[in-house]
């Protein structure tokens, strides 16, 4: 069974993998960013003898259900990262409650994820309206040419932020929703959730110890000079098959700071309804 942590693009999924991990392993030193040990779906890996090309998005919807039944042969719960909305087309979806335990739903104010999404996917600078439009695309997919070297091989449907948050949010087995901002403001409280969230799950059973180290092993300022030392295995290429940093502002990331009042109002304007229920309205 898969226990998925499930995000927009720049939200804080690689954290909470990294929280969970080192909830896992009982972990009490550094966490070895390169080396988290839950690995994204969809790959091409999981659709061999599925589907003949890989590229195709109706072969993939009509098999992203047998890839899981495929996965879940040896009844072991694992953890995934997906960036995929929930959808649904037809008779077809991404998941169901026969192959998926639950959910770590994650979700970031999206007037900060605009400024992640333009450096992560290598915007050239003043391009918020390319960023914008990235963000609203309904029918937004990524593919070989926005996704790292390791995760290039098959599309993932993402839709638009607001669309992306309420596909998730009926997804009604075992929801735990996470905030971003949570995680920054109030760590141990956000951790706790998590804890006694696997604890229920994983019958696993989390110390406040290692509650407590596990927040001083995950801070950003840790990550970033990890990568800046060793690089980073899922950071993006700009046009110089150079790493774009994938920590970039982090706790920084500020839109009050950051966004031209226009851009603000456009945002609040289009997805004013999810965030007012979010809270950041």
């Amino acid at each position: 069974m898969i226990i998925w942590i499930a995000s927009y693009p720049k939200s804080g999924n690689t954290w909470v993998r990294a929280i969970i991990s080192s909830f896992l392993n009982s972990n009490s030193s550094e966490i070895d960013i390169n080396n988290l040990k839950i690995r994204q779906f969809p790959l091409a890996q999981d659709f061999k003898e599925l589907i003949s090309d890989f590229k195709s998005e109706e072969q993939f919807v009509k098999n992203c259900i047998h890839a899981q039944e495929k996965i879940n042969l040896d009844n072991q719960i694992k953890f995934f990262k997906t960036h995929s909305a929930y959808w649904k087309y037809g008779n077809y979806a991404f998941t169901n409650e026969i192959n998926s335990l639950g959910v770590i739903h994650v979700v970031r104010d999206p007037r900060n994820v605009i400024t992640s999404v333009m450096n992560h996917f290598n915007q050239t600078a003043n391009s918020y309206e390319k960023a914008m439009r990235f963000i609203t695309d309904e029918k937004k997919m990524l593919s070989s040419e926005n996704l790292p070297q390791s995760e290039n091989d098959i599309p993932t449907i993402i839709s638009s932020w607001s669309n992306h948050y309420n596909s998730w949010k009926k997804f009604k087995k075992n929801n735990l929703l996470i905030k971003y901002e949570n995680l920054l403001t109030k760590p141990e409280s956000e951790f706790h959730k998590i804890a006694e969230f696997l604890t229920e799950l994983v019958k696993t059973k989390i110390n406040p110890s290692q509650i407590y180290n596990t927040v001083k092993n995950t801070e950003f300022k840790k990550f970033k000079t990890q990568e800046s030392i060793n690089g980073f295995k899922e950071a993006a290429k700009n046009k110089n098959n150079e790493n774009i940093n994938f920590f970039h502002l982090g706790p920084e990331n500020n839109w009050q700071k950051l966004l031209s009042e226009n851009t603000k109002k456009t945002i609040e304007s289009t997805f004013g309804k999810e965030m007012r229920e979010l809270g950041y309205l």
